[in-house]
């Protein structure tokens, strides 16, 4: 329970004073992970491979970027998959888009550590390196359906909203 006291009070002060970016989750140091935009017109930014990770033939992977995004209500960030992934490394991002929820930051089952779930859809081994830019992210803002009286509270971390 403490932890998630914690989580809603983090989340508070979030508000307060940030409005929307990324940060490094506390077991990671390597600032060169933190997304970047590659051309100022991009809508996306690149999340990178924070460790080695090798994909057998046809297994799915959650690949771990190292990095956590904050952003304000109403607001959501997407991933996507890089448009030469398939070709060039032959992984796709498997879920098509990964949808990460604003109380998904600092929530108490991984603070909000981003993976990408990576599937290899060749015969070979795929082996992905530190800094290797994996998928793309995109902040935007979503609607909500009228009646819409969601209350609830996240209370842990990847794939903790589902069944």
């Amino acid at each position: 329970m403490r932890d998630i006291l914690n989580f809603l009070v983090e989340r508070k002060e979030m508000k307060m004073t940030k409005i929307r970016g990324f940060e490094l989750v506390s077991s990671y140091t390597n600032q060169d992970l933190l997304p970047k935009r590659e051309t100022a017109h991009a809508a996306g930014y690149d999340l990178k491979v924070a460790e080695r990770t090798v994909i057998a033939p046809g297994e799915i992977v959650l690949v771990p970027t190292g990095v956590k995004a904050y952003m304000q209500a109403g607001e959501v960030l997407y991933l996507y998959d890089r448009s030469s992934n398939p070709r060039k490394k032959g992984l796709v991002l498997i879920n098509s888009v990964g949808v990460i929820d604003g109380d998904y930051y600092g929530n108490p089952g991984n603070e909000g550590h981003i993976f990408a779930q990576m599937k290899n859809i060749t015969d070979q081994e795929v082996v992905l390196e530190v800094g290797e830019r994996v998928v793309q992210a995109v902040f935007a803002p979503f609607l909500i359906a009228d009646g819409d009286e969601a209350d609830g509270v996240r209370t842990g971390g990847f794939g903790s909203t589902g069944h």
